[in-house]
């Protein structure tokens, strides 16, 4: 499965359930070159785990994996409330019409038989993503406006620039305002989890989305929770905007 040039375009985050090493693996480097933030695991109860903290865009399963199947853990998934929307895609050896009819019936969006291209993989996820996010033209919180057609970011009409992984960092923060992201999780979503990248580098890119994002005398949007990570909040402007507040350091 051959991949493209690299690209700083997130198209959106896929979690990957193949237990194969090797091709768990390919598929997360392949998705990871075509703009998709990864998080790839081997089995059901790894997937179910991550699941319980973190809401990806679409997952991919394998279909037959030890333990809970693919088809188990699409019914799990189904039954839960905050991921009954979830877009499931199989991507499994079985080819028998029955099999396809046997997916969709237990809540798969989509069906694709291995093997199966790169480019036909990435056309079947951006068609499901398109699917779910039909009206994410815009995604506003407070004062802030991303559009994520265009990559544009602006703050009560100021045309806010940003480099591609400030502009990842605010995609994920912005799509569960005043949720903690830890530092770990961060690095895990933005670089993935085979590269070597310290936690002090999320630091840098977070002061530079800051810096980005509040001109002087505006509230800062960007909350630092110590020892546990960063949110996007609008508390402290709500704060800043009351006639009794102290004027902040």
């Amino acid at each position: 499965m051959p991949a493209p040039p690299a690209t700083n375009t997130t198209k959106g985050f896929v979690l990957v359930v193949e237990d194969d090493a090797a091709l768990r693996l390919l598929l997360e480097h392949s998705l990871q070159q075509r703009g998709y933030q990864v998080h790839a695991v081997a089995d059901a109860e790894h997937a179910l785990t991550f699941l319980e903290g973190t809401r990806p865009d679409v997952a991919l399963l394998d279909w037959m994996m030890p333990g809970l199947s693919g088809l188990e853990l699409c019914r799990v998934i189904r039954q839960k409330p905050g991921l009954k929307d979830l877009p499931i895609l199989f991507l499994t050896a079985r080819t028998e019409e029955q099999d396809l009819i046997n997916g969709l019936d237990h809540g798969a969006d989509a069906y694709l038989t291995k093997p199966c291209s790169a480019d036909k993989l990435d056309a079947r996820l951006r068609a499901l993503l398109r699917r779910a996010r039909p009206s994410q033209d815009q995604i506003s919180f407070g004062p802030l406006l991303l559009e994520p057609e265009n990559h544009h970011v602006t703050r009560a009409g100021r045309v806010i620039t940003l480099g591609p992984t400030e502009y990842r960092l605010l995609d994920i923060l912005i799509r569960q305002p005043r949720k903690v992201f830890s530092r770990e999780l961060l690095l895990e979503r933005i670089w993935g989890t085979n590269v070597h990248v310290e936690l002090r580098t999320v630091d840098v890119h977070i002061r530079r989305l800051r810096k980005a994002l509040n001109e002087p005398g505006e509230a800062d949007l960007i909350r630092t929770v110590r020892s546990a990570g960063y949110a996007l909040d609008d508390s402290r402007m709500e704060h800043d905007a009351s006639p009794s507040a102290p004027t902040a350091p």
